[in-house]
Protein backbone atom coordinates (compact mmCIF):
# COMPACT_ATOMS: atom_id res chain seq x y z
CA UNK A 1 0.00 0.00 0.00
CA UNK A 2 1.29 3.43 -0.91
CA UNK A 3 1.60 5.91 1.93
CA UNK A 4 -0.66 8.94 1.74
CA UNK A 5 -1.69 11.79 3.98
CA UNK A 6 -5.34 12.62 4.53
CA UNK A 7 -6.03 16.17 5.68
CA UNK A 8 -9.73 16.28 6.54
CA UNK A 9 -12.05 16.37 9.51
CA UNK A 10 -13.90 13.43 7.97
CA UNK A 11 -10.85 11.27 7.54
CA UNK A 12 -12.63 8.11 8.69
CA UNK A 13 -15.04 8.35 5.76
CA UNK A 14 -12.16 8.59 3.28
CA UNK A 15 -10.38 5.68 4.96
CA UNK A 16 -13.61 3.66 4.76
CA UNK A 17 -13.88 4.40 1.04
CA UNK A 18 -10.24 3.47 0.39
CA UNK A 19 -10.61 0.20 2.26
CA UNK A 20 -13.79 -0.56 0.31
CA UNK A 21 -12.00 0.14 -2.96
CA UNK A 22 -9.32 -2.39 -2.05
CA UNK A 23 -11.96 -4.98 -1.21
CA UNK A 24 -13.88 -4.24 -4.41
CA UNK A 25 -10.80 -4.60 -6.62
CA UNK A 26 -9.69 -7.81 -4.92
CA UNK A 27 -6.67 -6.39 -3.09
CA UNK A 28 -8.24 -7.84 0.07
CA UNK A 29 -10.30 -10.90 -0.76
CA UNK A 30 -13.29 -12.24 1.24
CA UNK A 31 -12.05 -13.94 4.38
CA UNK A 32 -8.61 -12.28 4.28
CA UNK A 33 -7.13 -10.49 7.27
CA UNK A 34 -6.53 -6.74 7.12
CA UNK A 35 -3.32 -5.12 8.40
CA UNK A 36 -3.34 -4.02 12.03
CA UNK A 37 -4.75 -0.68 13.12
CA UNK A 38 -1.19 0.55 13.61
CA UNK A 39 -0.19 -0.45 10.07
CA UNK A 40 -3.34 1.04 8.52
CA UNK A 41 -2.78 4.23 10.50
CA UNK A 42 0.73 4.50 9.08
CA UNK A 43 -0.33 3.63 5.55
CA UNK A 44 -3.15 6.18 5.41
CA UNK A 45 -1.35 8.83 7.44
CA UNK A 46 -4.13 9.22 10.00
CA UNK A 47 -4.56 8.57 13.70
CA UNK A 48 -5.50 5.19 15.08
CA UNK A 49 -8.88 6.50 16.27
CA UNK A 50 -9.70 7.48 12.67
CA UNK A 51 -8.87 3.96 11.49
CA UNK A 52 -10.98 2.45 14.27
CA UNK A 53 -13.93 4.63 13.26
CA UNK A 54 -13.58 3.51 9.65
CA UNK A 55 -13.34 -0.16 10.61
CA UNK A 56 -16.32 0.13 12.95
CA UNK A 57 -18.39 1.76 10.23
CA UNK A 58 -17.49 -0.94 7.70
CA UNK A 59 -18.28 -3.63 10.26
CA UNK A 60 -21.73 -2.10 10.76
CA UNK A 61 -22.20 -2.08 6.97
CA UNK A 62 -21.44 -5.79 6.82
CA UNK A 63 -18.03 -5.63 5.10
CA UNK A 64 -15.75 -6.52 8.00
CA UNK A 65 -15.61 -8.92 10.92
CA UNK A 66 -13.71 -7.48 13.89
CA UNK A 67 -12.51 -10.25 16.21
CA UNK A 68 -11.33 -8.77 19.47
CA UNK A 69 -7.80 -9.95 20.03
CA UNK A 70 -7.78 -11.69 16.66
CA UNK A 71 -7.72 -8.89 14.12
CA UNK A 72 -10.03 -7.58 11.40
CA UNK A 73 -11.17 -9.74 8.49
CA UNK A 74 -13.08 -9.14 5.28
CA UNK A 75 -16.43 -10.87 5.49
CA UNK A 76 -16.52 -14.18 3.61
CA UNK A 77 -19.92 -13.21 2.21
CA UNK A 78 -19.95 -9.57 1.14
CA UNK A 79 -23.04 -7.36 1.09
CA UNK A 80 -24.44 -6.22 -2.23
CA UNK A 81 -23.13 -2.92 -3.59
CA UNK A 82 -26.61 -1.42 -3.44
CA UNK A 83 -27.15 -2.01 0.26
CA UNK A 84 -23.60 -1.72 1.56
CA UNK A 85 -22.68 1.62 0.02
CA UNK A 86 -25.77 3.15 1.57
CA UNK A 87 -27.74 3.89 -1.59
CA UNK A 88 -30.53 1.61 -0.48
CA UNK A 89 -30.50 2.53 3.18
CA UNK A 90 -33.18 4.88 4.38
CA UNK A 91 -30.94 5.85 7.27
CA UNK A 92 -28.47 7.50 4.90
CA UNK A 93 -31.17 10.11 4.26
CA UNK A 94 -31.47 11.13 7.90
CA UNK A 95 -30.86 14.84 8.32
CA UNK A 96 -29.49 14.94 11.85
CA UNK A 97 -28.50 12.99 14.91
CA UNK A 98 -31.82 13.97 16.47
CA UNK A 99 -33.69 12.28 13.64
CA UNK A 100 -31.51 9.22 14.14
CA UNK A 101 -32.38 9.19 17.84
CA UNK A 102 -36.10 9.36 17.08
CA UNK A 103 -35.73 6.21 14.98
CA UNK A 104 -33.64 4.54 17.66
CA UNK A 105 -36.25 5.19 20.35
CA UNK A 106 -38.88 3.36 18.31
CA UNK A 107 -36.67 0.56 17.01
CA UNK A 108 -34.71 -0.21 20.17
CA UNK A 109 -37.80 -0.46 22.33
CA UNK A 110 -38.60 -3.51 20.23
CA UNK A 111 -35.11 -5.00 20.09
CA UNK A 112 -34.50 -4.70 23.83
CA UNK A 113 -37.86 -6.26 24.73
CA UNK A 114 -37.17 -9.26 22.48
CA UNK A 115 -33.60 -9.46 23.80
CA UNK A 116 -34.93 -9.69 27.36
CA UNK A 117 -37.14 -12.59 26.29
CA UNK A 118 -34.70 -14.46 24.07
CA UNK A 119 -31.15 -13.65 25.23
CA UNK A 120 -28.76 -16.55 25.70
CA UNK A 121 -25.84 -16.84 28.08
CA UNK A 122 -23.55 -16.13 25.13
CA UNK A 123 -25.45 -12.90 24.44
CA UNK A 124 -25.00 -11.84 28.06
CA UNK A 125 -21.28 -12.61 27.89
CA UNK A 126 -20.91 -10.43 24.78
CA UNK A 127 -22.73 -7.55 26.46
CA UNK A 128 -20.51 -7.87 29.53
CA UNK A 129 -17.38 -7.77 27.37
CA UNK A 130 -18.62 -4.59 25.70
CA UNK A 131 -19.41 -3.01 29.07
CA UNK A 132 -15.82 -3.80 30.07
CA UNK A 133 -14.61 -2.00 26.95
CA UNK A 134 -16.75 1.01 27.84
CA UNK A 135 -15.26 1.14 31.31
CA UNK A 136 -11.71 0.76 30.00
CA UNK A 137 -12.31 3.52 27.44
CA UNK A 138 -13.53 5.78 30.22
CA UNK A 139 -10.50 5.04 32.41
CA UNK A 140 -8.09 5.68 29.54
CA UNK A 141 -10.07 8.68 28.26
CA UNK A 142 -10.33 7.01 24.83
CA UNK A 143 -13.37 8.78 23.40
CA UNK A 144 -13.31 6.96 20.06
CA UNK A 145 -13.15 3.54 21.69
CA UNK A 146 -15.98 4.50 24.03
CA UNK A 147 -18.17 5.59 21.13
CA UNK A 148 -17.41 2.38 19.24
CA UNK A 149 -18.31 0.29 22.30
CA UNK A 150 -21.57 2.24 22.63
CA UNK A 151 -22.56 1.33 19.07
CA UNK A 152 -21.50 -2.30 19.65
CA UNK A 153 -23.61 -2.52 22.81
CA UNK A 154 -26.82 -1.57 21.03
CA UNK A 155 -25.97 -3.83 18.08
CA UNK A 156 -25.43 -6.72 20.52
CA UNK A 157 -28.89 -6.10 21.99
CA UNK A 158 -30.34 -6.34 18.50
CA UNK A 159 -28.43 -9.60 17.93
CA UNK A 160 -29.90 -10.97 21.17
CA UNK A 161 -33.40 -10.32 19.81
CA UNK A 162 -32.84 -13.22 17.36
CA UNK A 163 -34.86 -11.31 14.73
CA UNK A 164 -32.86 -11.11 11.50
CA UNK A 165 -34.84 -8.14 10.14
CA UNK A 166 -34.34 -6.08 13.29
CA UNK A 167 -30.66 -7.00 13.29
CA UNK A 168 -30.36 -5.79 9.70
CA UNK A 169 -32.14 -2.54 10.48
CA UNK A 170 -29.87 -1.92 13.45
CA UNK A 171 -26.77 -2.66 11.34
CA UNK A 172 -27.84 -0.01 8.84
CA UNK A 173 -28.77 2.43 11.59
CA UNK A 174 -25.51 1.79 13.43
CA UNK A 175 -23.50 2.85 10.38
CA UNK A 176 -25.37 6.15 10.17
CA UNK A 177 -25.08 6.54 13.94
CA UNK A 178 -21.32 5.93 13.87
CA UNK A 179 -20.89 8.63 11.25
CA UNK A 180 -23.01 11.08 13.23
CA UNK A 181 -21.19 10.37 16.48
CA UNK A 182 -17.93 11.07 14.68
CA UNK A 183 -19.23 14.47 13.62
CA UNK A 184 -20.19 15.37 17.19
CA UNK A 185 -16.95 14.22 18.82
CA UNK A 186 -16.17 17.63 20.29
CA UNK A 187 -19.55 18.08 21.94
CA UNK A 188 -19.42 18.14 25.72
CA UNK A 189 -21.80 15.19 25.76
CA UNK A 190 -18.84 12.96 24.92
CA UNK A 191 -16.21 15.07 26.64
CA UNK A 192 -17.43 15.56 30.19
CA UNK A 193 -16.50 12.78 32.61
CA UNK A 194 -19.75 13.03 34.55
CA UNK A 195 -21.81 12.38 31.43
CA UNK A 196 -19.56 9.50 30.40
CA UNK A 197 -19.96 7.93 33.84
CA UNK A 198 -23.73 8.33 33.64
CA UNK A 199 -23.82 6.71 30.22
CA UNK A 200 -21.82 3.73 31.49
CA UNK A 201 -24.18 3.26 34.45
CA UNK A 202 -27.24 3.49 32.20
CA UNK A 203 -25.83 0.76 29.96
CA UNK A 204 -25.14 -1.40 33.00
CA UNK A 205 -28.73 -1.02 34.19
CA UNK A 206 -30.05 -1.98 30.75
CA UNK A 207 -27.81 -5.05 30.80
CA UNK A 208 -29.08 -6.15 34.21
CA UNK A 209 -32.71 -5.81 33.09
CA UNK A 210 -31.97 -8.00 30.04
CA UNK A 211 -30.06 -10.45 32.23
CA UNK A 212 -33.12 -10.75 34.50
CA UNK A 213 -35.42 -11.17 31.47
CA UNK A 214 -37.38 -8.14 32.63
CA UNK A 215 -39.08 -6.95 29.46
CA UNK A 216 -40.89 -3.96 30.96
CA UNK A 217 -37.83 -2.66 32.82
CA UNK A 218 -35.44 -3.09 29.92
CA UNK A 219 -37.86 -1.20 27.64
CA UNK A 220 -38.30 1.55 30.23
CA UNK A 221 -34.55 1.95 30.74
CA UNK A 222 -33.66 2.11 27.04
CA UNK A 223 -36.35 4.75 26.56
CA UNK A 224 -34.99 6.83 29.43
CA UNK A 225 -31.43 6.40 28.16
CA UNK A 226 -32.20 7.60 24.62
CA UNK A 227 -34.47 10.39 25.85
CA UNK A 228 -31.61 11.75 27.98
CA UNK A 229 -29.23 11.60 25.02
CA UNK A 230 -31.80 13.46 22.91
CA UNK A 231 -32.34 16.11 25.58
CA UNK A 232 -28.61 16.71 26.04
CA UNK A 233 -28.06 17.11 22.32
CA UNK A 234 -31.03 19.46 22.06
CA UNK A 235 -29.41 21.61 24.76
CA UNK A 236 -26.10 21.66 22.91
CA UNK A 237 -27.73 22.57 19.60
CA UNK A 238 -29.68 25.35 21.28
CA UNK A 239 -26.51 26.76 22.87
CA UNK A 240 -24.67 26.64 19.54
CA UNK A 241 -27.44 28.58 17.83
CA UNK A 242 -27.27 31.30 20.51
CA UNK A 243 -23.47 31.63 20.37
Amino acid sequence: MQNMRIETERGHEIVSRLILERIDNGYWEPGSKLPSVVDLSTAFGVGRSTVREALSALKAMGWLDIRHGGGTFVKKVLPTAHSSHGGGSIFQEADSILEILEVRKVLEAGTVSLAAERRSEEDLEKLLIILGKMEQALLSNDTAQGEQADVEFHAAIAAASKNSLLIGLMDSLSQRLAETIGKTRELRFYQEKANALRLLEEHRMIFHAIEQSNVAESTRLISIHLTKVEAELNTIISEQKQS
